[in-house]
């Protein structure tokens, strides 16, 4: 019996130099999205993802879009090796999210990457408005951890797998939720090397203005399950999906629950786009036995198509 098939799409931070070049030289599928990138935007979004350098692929303006492309172009080339096969379900990490619904036909490319743009510039604006920082709590629950962030009056950020849950919010802050998370039985607080307090009340700019710009958008329901970063459950009416997408920017992203959610629906085999192995590890941190592979470049696509091909 075929095994039901989930996607995984990575977020911010998932970035490297080179992703997508292989693909885009050996899958002309993959190579038509880059290029259909580089002429929506106006720009060579393709150069500044396989050349670098990295700090200017890092800008969240050039990292967001290009991490869409690359997790598209990705499902491209196993599409192109595998043929076409069923899905039950997808999630995306925060700006993943939004490549899950292209990926599910909510939208199209072309209107989802000017989407992951707009968001990507919100985003930069209100971190150039704001002073804000993150942090990663390693080893404490997730009540915990809300203890400390309603003491400290910062946001939990993300619960991203058992024990690892992020805070954001103003610096002085988070240094200060740092200084005393040993006192609430946290065994580590790392300050993390991020632009700003994503996913936090200083997002709020950018909350509104993605509102006004999510409204502007056709959408239809998503041809297989997406789970929502926001409820950890499928979404599915264009108003849901509106709503969902926009409170992701200020709340909290519970990727543990949508683990989970897609476990429930019974998932088995999940394949990771775009990232080289981040999101496989968080998963195996929820679900040790669950059989999870990655794609991000040629080689690993080829691979990830021969189990398709193997559980079908």
């Amino acid at each position: 019996m075929a095994k039901k098939i989930a996607l995984l799409f990575a977020g911010q931070g998932a970035q490297v130099v080179g992703m997508g070049r292989d693909l885009a030289e050996q899958f002309p599928a993959a190579a038509d999205l880059f290029r259909q990138a580089d002429e929506i935007l106006g720009r060579k979004l393709s150069e500044i993802a396989w050349n670098g350098p990295i700090e200017e692929l890092t800008k969240t303006s050039n990292c967001q879009p290009a991490l869409y492309v690359h997790g598209l172009a990705c499902l491209a080339a196993l599409r192109e090796v595998a043929a076409e096969f069923p899905i039950e379900g997808a999630a995306g990490l925060s700006l993943g999210e939004i490549t899950a619904h292209a990926a599910a036909g909510t939208f199209d490319f072309a209107t989802g990457l000017k989407l992951v743009q707009r968001r990507g510039e919100l985003m930069d604006e209100a971190c150039a408005a704001t002073y804000g920082a993150m942090a990663a709590m390693i080893g404490a629950d997730e009540n915990t951890v809300r203890l400390l962030a309603a003491d400290e009056d910062v946001d939990v950020a993300n619960i991203n797998g058992p024990g690892q849950i992020v805070i954001s919010g103003e610096l002085a802050k988070v240094e200060a939720a740092i200084g005393v998370a040993k006192e609430y039985g946290i065994r580590r607080a790392t300050l993390l090397n991020v632009a700003g307090a994503y996913h936090s009340r200083l997002m709020e700019s950018a909350y509104v203005k993605l509102g006004e710009a999510l409204a502007e958008i056709p959408m239809q329901t998503p041809r297989f399950a997406v789970i929502s970063n926001v409820t950890g459950e499928e979404v599915t009416t264009p108003d849901e999906i509106r709503r969902t997408l926009q409170d992701q920017v200020t709340a909290t992203v519970r990727w543990l629950d949508c683990m989970e959610r897609l476990l429930e629906r019974g998932c088995e085999l999940f394949i990771e786009l775009g990232s080289a192995g981040v999101l496989a590890g968080l998963l195996k941190r929820t679900r040790k036995d669950v059989d999870v592979v990655s794609a991000s470049d040629a080689e690993s696509a080829r691979n990830c198509a021969e189990r398709i091909r193997a559980t079908n």
